[in-house]
């Protein structure tokens, strides 16, 4: 376990969530249970899954939570594309939201890939000790052990 406030990417996103929730304060109210409930609901989930995946304790599930984290990112950036295609955000604003969502997309990217390789470390060692130390029965296609 480790304590998701002292990531960086957890911070920027959480900072992100707070710019997203002040930007579509300005939406027409008629968005209110529409787009601006999935926009504010994407961005939070990134910090959220963030959070989630360091309390989990296990690489593999710190893992699971960083992809569906990077996942909320891409359904962000889409809604900031529709709201400035819709005129709910003015082009200047939407670019800057959209590239600290790319900005933080990336950086789960690589604490996802350090992860993985984290992962395929402690694999790579176990299965040496499970080598060293045991005996393996092949089958045969019908089954039968050696």
């Amino acid at each position: 376990m480790q304590n998701f406030k002292k990531l960086e990417v957890w911070q920027k996103s959480h900072l992100l969530t707070l710019s997203v929730y002040r930007a579509t304060t300005g939406y027409p109210n008629s968005e209110r249970f529409g787009l601006i409930s999935q926009i504010r609901r994407a961005a939070a989930s990134i910090p959220a899954n963030i959070a989630e995946g360091c309390g989990r304790g296990a690489n593999a599930q710190l893992r699971q939570f960083l992809h569906i984290a990077a996942g909320s990112a891409n359904e962000l950036i889409y809604f900031l594309m529709l709201s400035r295609d819709l005129g709910f955000l003015v082009p200047k604003h939407a670019e800057t939201l959209d590239r600290a969502a790319n900005d933080v997309k990336q950086m789960l990217r690589r604490l996802i890939q350090s992860v993985e390789a984290t992962l395929g470390s402690a694999l790579r060692e176990g299965a040496a000790v499970v080598s060293r130390g045991s005996h393996f029965h092949r089958s045969t296609s019908s089954g039968a052990e050696r």
